[in-house]
């Protein structure tokens, strides 16, 4: 069994990579990783150095997983500043780290690209130590993994690498008919409160549209791009972590993972005009809420446009799950339902191995408890859901 590193997507072939992978989970295909890299979304300039790692045996490939060589913690969404504090209070460096993730997107998934036939406690081992090795060699102060599947996660908490947890929000399709059917598990009070929300969307003028695939035009995409970007700037004075080549490219390679719905203001001034829109991405069981913008704020606008018609497209679709992202306590009135993340951490520093890990196993139970009192306050009329 062999382990390389390469430092380019484009170092394998798109048809090779992806046969490797167990699903048809979007983030992890060749395609997306490529869209990053070669609109300059994932270099060193900004902070993610592609470092991707390889498994052979003899000829054939046999595994991989996507990496990077980080020089902060922005756009990974498992939160360890207090840990680069820590160790910049101490006089060491946190940065550079290796962590094994999907770039800009905190939706768990697998993290391993590897056939049943391969996936064994030899690989994760040897994959463990050739990690270790890197981060040795090349004065790393770690290596991460974020968001893998549980059983990854799993197995490696079972080679000694400690896994962290943490808290989402997502939706769940229990065979509803149409929106209203959804609603009609809630309390009457929820109830109320969400029809009145999507009432007051439609009487400020609002309708919507949802393209998909090849129905996504340049135009559509340059559009999109100016929202996004107006979004960033207003609320943290830069342009975003994405490009509009990005965009154009993701809109290129993977049309068939992907759905915008487009709100469409019109009034006695304007004719109808996209002021706001939401982009997923999809695969054959979830709808994944990745990207927003707006050109203007309107009331329930952003709730209407991310969550309500993103949860009438997979009831339409019939999706069993809808992954919304990182954070949100404003999604539990909505039905939106903790689930427990993970990831995986190890730490080269002994000194702060031992008490990171003595941080994780104490925020373990601050996060299952906040957990609980979530599910303690979802919307429905019963709360025993999945």
């Amino acid at each position: 069994m062999q382990i390389r590193f390469i430092d380019s997507i484009r170092q394998i072939d798109a048809a090779q990579w992806n046969r490797l992978c167990p699903s048809d989970y979007p983030f992890i295909r060749h395609e997306f990783l490529a869209a990053l890299e070669d609109t300059g979304c994932t270099t060193a300039a900004t902070g993610w150095q592609v470092r991707h790692l390889l498994v052979s045996e003899g000829e054939q490939l046999i595994a991989a997983m996507p990496g990077y060589i980080k020089t902060h913690s922005y756009g990974e969404y498992v939160f360890d500043w207090s840990w680069a504090d820590a160790y910049r209070r101490y006089g060491f460096n946190y940065y550079p780290k290796w962590i094994n993730a999907i770039p800009f997107t905190p939706c768990t998934g697998p993290r391993l690209l590897c056939t049943a036939e391969y996936h064994t406690p030899t690989l994760i081992e040897n994959i463990s130590n050739s990690l270790t090795a890197l981060c040795e060699e090349q004065r790393l102060s770690g290596w991460h993994c974020l968001f893998p599947d549980g059983d990854l996660s799993v197995q490696l908490r079972e080679q000694k690498i400690p896994q962290r947890i943490g808290c989402q929000f997502h939706w769940f399709n229990r065979d509803y008919k149409n929106f209203a059917d959804f609603l009609a598990q809630m309390s009457s009070r929820k109830r109320k409160n969400i029809a009145k929300e999507r009432r007051q969307v439609q009487e400020q003028g609002f309708s919507f549209e949802t393209k998909t695939g090849t129905n996504l035009s340049t135009a559509d995409w340059e559009l999109f791009y100016a929202l996004y970007r107006n979004t960033y700037l207003k609320r943290s004075g830069h342009k975003g972590y994405l490009s509009e080549a990005f965009f154009q490219q993701l809109g290129a390679s993977m049309s068939e993972n992907l759905v915008m719905i487009c709100a469409r203001k019109t009034d006695d001034i304007h004719a109808s005009e996209v002021v706001a829109a939401s982009l997923f991405l999809r695969d054959s069981t979830t709808i994944y809420g990745r990207y927003w913008g707006c050109f203007e704020e309107y009331q329930f606008l952003h709730f209407e446009t991310c969550y309500y018609q993103g949860i009438d497209y997979a009831i339409a679709n019939q999706l069993q799950r809808f992954d919304g992202g990182a954070q949100g306590e404003h999604k539990i009135a909505r039905g939106f339902e903790p689930v427990i993340t993970c990831s995986n951490h190890w730490i080269q520093e002994p000194g702060f191995r031992a008490a990171i890990e003595n941080f994780i196993e104490t925020e373990a139970a601050s996060i299952q408890a906040y957990a609980e009192d979530a599910r303690a306050h979802l919307p429905f009329k019963q709360t025993d859901t999945e």
